[in-house]
């Protein structure tokens, strides 16, 4: 039987309210994301250190699961009783059922990324048992290499990184870049993420790879004492990388090297602009519609 998806939007303040209120009326799960999210109006949260310290968007869209047959419109009449609000205006649709576990692992194969590097997902054997063979569990975590934008920061870090460089992997998910990094030669790698479960996700890889690199969350990066880095590598998306522009310059030491991707290719120009104030940057790599930016970081520039 499908599950039901009932979502609606709800501001900051009743936000949390909401979600336990929805949970003890019978959903399985609730989600609180932005309702502007990958807009030009989206209101990105970070948890870094020195930004706003908002935990919540102005208003929150809460998708609430429920098993199949729920009656959604009674819960959340009751959800609505114990948040002391009245019922808003929702949508309703239905969420097939499927082996999720079987489902997910047909969509990931082995990839060759490079000469002699490929990204094995876990339940895989590799191709080529001769290459660098990174094996890979996406767990709750982005980012197996399937995707054009990891692709090419992946390729950028086979080609490009010289052995013993420090490298940042800004925005980590599951590990995979400073994974690859340890792997390729990095000296210190260290991984930030602002989900705990990205932390762990990447922890579990790099263990699985036998590579030296730690994560860690934004806070911690900023009380490790870490300085600048050789090379630092985010692959996120456009709105963040913009607003984080002087937070990347200042992790990369001058003359260091910046990789940027989850960048659309008409949207290449607005991130240049966004980090010409450090950097000489330009499109490196172009995938499927996404590029890569890369660039290297003045010897004057300060910030």
């Amino acid at each position: 039987m499908p599950y039901l998806a009932l979502a609606f939007d709800a501001d900051a303040a009743h936000a949390d309210a909401w979600g336990d209120a929805l949970l003890d009326a019978g959903a399985l799960s609730v989600d609180l994301a932005d309702p502007h999210a990958d807009t030009t109006t989206e209101s990105p949260l970070y948890g870094e250190p020195g930004e706003p310290a908002e935990t919540r968007w102005p208003v929150c869209t809460l998708t609430a699961l429920f098993a199949g047959g729920a009656d959604v419109t009674a819960a959340l009449a009751a959800a609505a009783a114990a948040v002391g609000r009245p019922s808003p205006p929702c949508a309703v649709r239905e969420v097939a059922e499927q082996d999720w576990v079987r489902l997910t692992q047909a969509q990931f194969v082995p990839l060759r990324i490079a000469d002699r590097l490929w990204i094995v997902p876990s339940w895989c054997e590799p191709v080529d048992p001769a290459a660098l063979n990174l094996v890979v569990d996406p767990g709750l975590a982005f980012g197996t290499g399937s995707h054009p934008t990891t692709r090419l920061c992946l390729q950028w870090l086979a080609g490009e990184l010289v052995a013993g460089e420090s490298v940042l992997d800004y925005g980590c998910g599951s590990g995979i870049l400073a994974v690859a990094a340890a792997r390729l030669g990095a000296g210190t790698v260290v991984g930030v993420d602002v989900d705990p479960q990205a932390i762990a996700a990447s922890e579990a890889n790099a263990a699985g790879n036998r590579a030296s690199a730690r994560f860690v969350l934004p806070e911690a990066l900023a009380a490790s004492g870490l300085g600048a880095f050789d090379v630092v590598v985010a692959n996120i998306l456009t709105n963040p990388l913009r607003l984080l522009a002087p937070a990347l310059a200042r992790r990369v030491r001058p003359g260091g090297r910046i990789v940027l991707s989850g960048i659309l290719a008409p949207q290449a120009d607005d991130v240049i602009a966004a980090y010409g104030d450090w950097f000489t940057i330009s499109v490196w790599k172009a995938d499927d519609g996404w590029v890569a930016l890369a660039g290297t970081r003045s010897d004057a520039a300060t910030g």
